[in-house]
């Protein structure tokens, strides 16, 4: 017989007898109406069916675990409660009620005693309606570190998976499954606890009522059918390929060009199509054999898995091999490199400064020695450093760097650009030119220019790590980098709104999105046009000690580096500054291709929800063949719908490390990237609320230059989910002596983004959550 959810005193009862996976602590339960007529009578009742305590005086209230609500955690519940506070305690979690109808209850259970650990596990997963199997616990017998957030570890199991569970979760997940069948089939949420009796492990049902989901279920079958697909892909992938080096290959969000930044790791079809087409299937490769590394055009960089993108790991280690490198040494490194990252996945989003050495730096011989340790011979790593240093010098040369070509191309951009939007092209011809120009004066030039922004990032790392610059110096160098961004924000203080529009009001937040409004478009929702903010500081600039200047003149001949101490600061200066010009530029050309598809589109009656299913190859397809419009756009919209409720549906790891990983995975805590050495106390918000900006540590899911208008506030410090210890919110951050905390990882971002205080400091780099 399938059995219903009741209260949580009244579904824990009637589990007490069918249950045979876990165990129910003995229970007392009462209504408010018998407690007010009889609380001497209620209290006579405890004892003699739970013993003399401590106890648990919990909640079990009408308007919690419902069908369509579960207000979990809305009501009182009090631990390790004695004899002499039993009344006390009962009368509290009554009046935790409010106006408490007279067939609420309260629920008294004993303590358990040595707990192992305990937490939540979900039959479904709640953000996507699927069947994962769920599971969030914490050592020690305190659930509230998990359903409070703030703590804990989280596993995740397709309900069909063919991999066994972890030993120590096998009895949970056997719990859900036990529950499914008993109230057929309903998703349930339950809270579970772990104890030790003498050499075994007891489980505990604590509570068990219905998961509430705001969409349609999907079946197993149907999931199980979806990620047998991405399996066999990802273990073909892991396969050697004849034009690479490395045994195997990883997949990740995070490393080199790092989807889960730019587009987030759920974009629609047109944000996907529109990054593929402009940076990863292409461009990527062209810059960096173009740069002195391997040729691996023809590659592309980003596969996706129904829609969710991912980074082929193997893929851009090898593209970060100089290209005059031994082909034997080349593939041991990019194995070493593969190795290391397994090792230590929380580098995923530090793999440039923390797992591959791609450009000659300073105390590049230092950290050479970490491949020793892998069997390098000390031939072998002189024949890496030869070739990094070779390969850097044509890179930063103060009169042929190749960073120069790069930068003047952006000129030739905006100029097209303008003869193109001043020509009389129709819609379609513009979108396909706009898109071939930021290709070719846009993405590429800009990838050059932030492969020597990155270059420039990590001398002056290695600056700071040989004892010429101390922590100090890095963030007033960083400080006084005057990038477009920084501009944004003076001008934002002294510019008219026209004025002011007319020359950013092309950035948006979400870069590739259709559906994120362009600051023009949407001027009052980003700037409170009432009032100008205050002028930022002026930019101080950065200037070398003369002890300084003798050491780096030292350091540059010894290490047989090409420029001179003010070519190299130049340099350092050019590359990080240019780097976020070049995305200025290129994202303008972006952001009108973006207008224009919209336009298109609602001539032949598409709204910008619907086109974002579209892909832009439709549009480029439009211009080169005499097609019916309306139907080649409404066949690419039904075709990216039914392609991202797919995506939807999909949860995988940030890192796929092996095929079963599509199947079953721990959620990872990253390693966060913390910018400057400054600590700040405040309240939290997100950047939807404008109101309490002021103040306020900002919390937004990536590192996206067209959140730039934030910094027309004055916030107190910031947090991104996604995002490097060289993306654009840190280079930002690090300008505005900001401190901020960029790629928190999904984990640590819900931990502290739905807290209400936090405390960041930087230089000890950890997160308190105050309240």
């Amino acid at each position: 017989m399938t059995l219903a959810f009741s209260t949580k005193a009244g579904t824990l009862a009637l589990l007490q007898e069918p249950l045979r996976s876990a165990r129910i602590a003995p229970l007392v339960s009462f209504t408010v109406a018998a407690w007010q007529a009889d609380p001497a009578g209620c209290l006579a009742r405890i004892r003699p069916v739970i013993g003399n305590g401590p106890w648990i005086v919990r909640s079990s209230c009408q308007r919690e675990d419902g069908a369509g609500e579960s207000n979990a955690g809305a009501f009182l519940s009090l631990t390790d409660v004695a004899a002499e506070g039993l009344e006390n305690a009962i009368e509290q979690v009554i009046a935790a009620y409010g106006e408490a109808d007279e067939n609420d209850e309260v629920l008294i259970q004993p303590m358990l005693q040595s707990v192992l650990r305990s937490g939540v596990a979900f039959s479904h997963d709640p953000n996507t309606c699927t069947p994962y199997r769920v599971v969030s616990w914490s050592e020690g017998r305190d659930t509230s570190v998990v359903t409070g957030g703030k703590g804990g570890r989280t596993w995740q199991q397709a309900a069909c998976s063919p991999i066994a569970p972890p030993v120590e979760l096998a009895c949970v997940v056997a719990l859900i499954d036990e529950l499914l069948v008993l109230f057929g089939g309903v998703p349930v949420d339950c809270e579970f606890a772990v104890t030790c009796e003498g050499q075994a492990e007891v489980l505990w049902l604590l509570q068990a009522r219905p998961l509430v989901l705001t969409g349609p279920l999907e079946d197993e079958t149907s999931q199980s059918v979806r990620l047998q697909r991405i399996h066999d892909k990802v273990a073909r992938g892991m396969q050697p390929h004849p034009f690479l080096m490395g045994r195997r290959t990883v997949y990740g969000v995070m490393p080199d060009w790092n989807p889960a930044e730019i587009i987030g790791v759920r974009p629609k079809p047109l944000a996907l199509s529109l990054y593929r087409e402009l940076v990863t299937d292409a461009i990527w490769a062209y810059q960096r054999h173009n740069y002195g590394y391997r040729n691996l055009r023809s590659f592309p960089l980003m596969p996706h898995f129904f829609g969710l993108p991912y980074i082929d790991v193997r893929l851009s280690f090898n593209s970060f091999i100089p290209a005059d490198l031994d082909d034997g040494l080349a593939g041991r490194l990019v194995d070493h490199y593969i190795d290391r990252l397994l090792s230590e996945p929380t580098l995923h989003d530090k793999v440039e400064f923390e797992v591959v050495f791609s450009c000659y730096t300073l105390d590049l011989p230092q950290r050479l020695e970490r491949l020793a340790e892998a069997g390098f011979s000390k031939d072998e790593r002189e024949a890496i450093a030869d070739s990094l240093r070779r390969l850097t010098n044509r890179i930063v040369h103060p009169k042929d760097g190749l960073w120069r070509e790069d930068a003047a191309k952006l000129s030739t951009l905006n100029a097209r650009r303008e003869e193109l939007l001043a020509s009389s092209a129709d819609p379609l011809e513009r979108i396909y030119w706009l898109l071939e120009d930021a290709k070719r004066y846009g993405t590429l030039p800009f990838a050059g220019l932030a492969r020597a922004g990155f270059v420039a990032v990590q001398m002056l790392k290695s600056l700071v790590a040989v004892g010429v610059f101390s922590d100090a110096d890095y963030d007033a160098f960083m400080g006084g980098v005057s990038t477009v961004s920084g501009q944004l924000a003076r001008d934002r203080a002294t510019l008219d709104k026209a004025t002011f529009l007319s020359r950013y009001g092309h950035l948006r937040p979400g870069t590739y999105d259709i559906l994120s409004p362009r600051y023009d478009e949407a001027p009052e929702l980003y700037f409170d046009w009432s009032q100008r903010p205050p002028a930022p500081e002026t930019v101080k600039p950065f200037s070398l000690t003369l002890p300084q200047m003798r050491e780096v003149v030292k350091l540059l001949e010894s290490h047989g580096l090409q420029p001179d101490p003010v070519g190299l600061f130049d340099f350092l200066q050019a590359g990080i500054e240019l780097r976020e010009s070049a995305k200025f530029h290129f994202t303008r050309n972006l952001s009108d291709v973006l207008a224009l598809v919209a336009e298109c589109g609602a001539q032949w009656g598409f709204s910008r929800e619907d086109l974002a299913y579209c892909d832009i190859a439709a549009f480029k397809e439009l211009h080169v063949a005499a097609a019916d419009p309306k139907e080649a756009l409404s066949r690419s919209i039904e075709q990216g719908m039914a392609r991202y409720r797919d995506t939807l549906a999909v949860v995988l790891p940030p890192l796929i490390a092996r095929p079963e990983d599509v199947w079953v995975f721990e959620w990872p805590e990253t390693t966060p990237n913390f910018i400057t050495q400054k600590q700040v106390t405040a309240p939290v918000t997100g950047c939807e609320e404008r109101e309490r900006l002021a103040g306020a540590i900002v919390c937004i899911p990536n590192a996206d230059p067209g959140f730039d208008w934030l910094f027309a506030y004055p916030i107190a410090g910031l947090i991104t989910v996604w995002g490097g210890a060289n993306s654009h919110m840190a280079i930002r951050a690090g300008e505005l002596g900001l401190p901020a905390v960029i790629g928190a990882g999904e984990v640590l971002y819900r931990r502290w983004s739905t807290s209400q205080r936090l405390h960041l400091d930087c230089a000890g780099r950890r997160v308190e959550v105050l309240a």
